[in-house]
């Protein structure tokens, strides 16, 4: 079973993260059993059959994708996945601090895809509290990665008021 960081710990990952291939489309992809994150495409496509099959499911977005198109729907799922097609495209941070402070959303978001140790740390400042790590790393030695700093200075999710405001307080 593969595994993810989750608040701080690796756990095994029990949900199956669904993606279409080549010439299939969301119509045409079989959904499993058990707890699933199915793509965009296929949330809109298939949002009925997903809600009448699943407690809890999970959707996942590309990068290009806009996060305005679940707004209405964030109280359906349990995770939300963020995919990043390769490490330098830093648009699913954009999209973290979206779901967390604009859309006020407290499930799980999830990194996915080509998510490295070094930049754990900074998506949970803005938001992630799941990260699955590229098959080739090892998950164990990246937690290091979500505290490589002891204190920060700027405001985020994860600390929404700046330094200089804690220390005067």
């Amino acid at each position: 079973m593969p595994k993810i960081i989750k608040n701080g710990q690796v756990v095994a990952d029990h949900r199956q993260l669904l993606k279409l291939d080549g010439d299939q489309t969301p119509a045409s992809l079989t959904l499993p059993d058990g707890d699933i994150m199915v793509p965009l495409a296929v949330w809109l496509a298939r949002q009925e059959e997903i809600l009448s099959r699943d407690n809890s499911p999970g959707v996942w977005l590309d990068s290009h994708e806009d996060v305005e198109a679940i707004a209405g729907d964030l109280e359906h799922f349990a995770v939300i996945g963020v995919n990043f097609p390769k490490f330098t495209d830093g648009r699913g941070y954009s999209t973290a601090r979206l779901l967390r402070d604009r859309y006020a959303y407290r499930g799980e978001i999830r990194a996915i895809g080509d998510v490295l140790q070094d930049q754990l740390f900074y998506m949970k400042r803005c938001g992630f509290d799941a990260f699955a790590l590229r098959e080739d790393k090892d998950i164990e030695a990246a937690l290091s990665g979500l505290n490589v700093f002891s204190e920060t200075y700027q405001a985020a999710v994860d600390q929404p008021q700046p330094l200089f405001r804690r220390r005067a307080a």
